[in-house]
């Protein structure tokens, strides 16, 4: 009765590795029970997943080399694999929240978010990039867009592009203090879209700045952004709790990768017990001030949810 907290499956969004092809599932060797799923199976698991309560996905692009190259063509490709996909889910499950990705690494041969000259990225020439990236993307019927790449004015210049195009109902989930993070490992491993070159200390946050989290807050919401994302979730609570304090967006948490993986790993030397650190950690990341919370825990959750119901 008097639990302050409390965590249930709607709050969840569930990220999912797409590959190219028919039948093909391929477990992430860094990434325990995660799998990338071909079309075919990813229709599969969007259908088990909604009948555990599991209403909402983050579908990401596990694209071949061959189909990369410096301007990200493939990514408003209208018959590539990934906007083909995501039409399908949408006519298939109409009720399912769906969610992408808007940044140019899965589909670059630099392997950067942004478009990469003199070994350089190049902001403003990135925006064109990404705006034809989420108009394809909108076209599918999807629900939300999330900017993941950390460009300057990304925000406003998607959601004008989206206004003039007729996509008023499609919402931004800005990643709004994405963090120049190690524990981002694994998803590079499931999407093989580690850098070629340098990092992202360029455009991503200093993980010792806090106050500028309520910079890039503001431009966000200024911009027309629907909801604030903290990324990664665990080792910055104190961001999430911060944007919660100043912001009147909902907020969202990616509990990303390195944080699954090393309760994984942890559970599986039988170190920690996996089913209730998950529940904690997702607990910390709610009482923080997280209004939704990404994590590959999602699945997990729901089914040790109905379990103990």
């Amino acid at each position: 009765m008097v639990e302050e907290t409390q965590v249930k499956t709607s709050d969840l969004i569930f990220p999912l590795f797409l590959l190219d092809g028919r039948n093909k599932k391929v477990e992430v060797s860094s990434m325990p029970g995660i799998f990338r799923l071909s079309g075919d199976l990813m229709l599969k698991e969007v259908e088990e997943c909604l009948s555990l309560g599991i209403t909402a996905f983050d579908i990401f692009p596990a694209v071949e080399d061959q189909y990369k190259d410096k301007t990200a063509t493939r990514s408003y490709d209208e018959n590539f694999f990934y906007l083909k996909v995501l039409k399908e889910v949408k006519q298939r499950f109409p009720e399912a929240c769906v969610m992408t990705d808007v940044a140019m690494d899965p589909y670059s041969s630099d392997g950067h978010d942004g478009f990469v000259q003199d070994g350089k990225i190049l902001n403003d020439e990135t925006l064109e990039i990404l705006g034809k990236m989420a108009l394809a993307q909108a076209a599918t019927g999807i629900d939300i867009l999330g900017p993941s790449d950390m460009m300057d004015g990304r925000v406003g210049y998607i959601r004008n592009l989206l206004d003039k195009n007729g996509f008023t109902d499609v919402s931004i989930m800005s990643y709004t203090a994405k963090y120049a993070s190690g524990f981002y490992n694994p998803f590079r491993d499931a999407l093989d879209s580690a850098p070629k070159f340098g990092d992202k200390k360029t455009y991503q946050m200093n993980p010792a700045n806090k106050r500028e989290a309520l910079i890039e807050a503001e431009l966000d919401t200024e911009e027309g952004a629907d909801f604030l994302m903290v990324k990664p979730a665990l080792a910055y609570l104190d961001i999430i709790q911060l944007l919660k304090s100043n912001s009147n967006l909902p907020i969202a948490a990616y509990n990303v990768s390195g944080e699954y993986s090393m309760i994984k790993a942890a559970a599986q030397k039988g170190w920690l017990d996996g089913d209730r650190v998950m529940k904690e950690t997702l607990l910390s990341i709610k009482r923080a001030g997280a209004d939704v919370i990404l994590t590959y825990f999602a699945k997990e959750f729901a089914r040790s949810n109905s379990n103990n119901q």
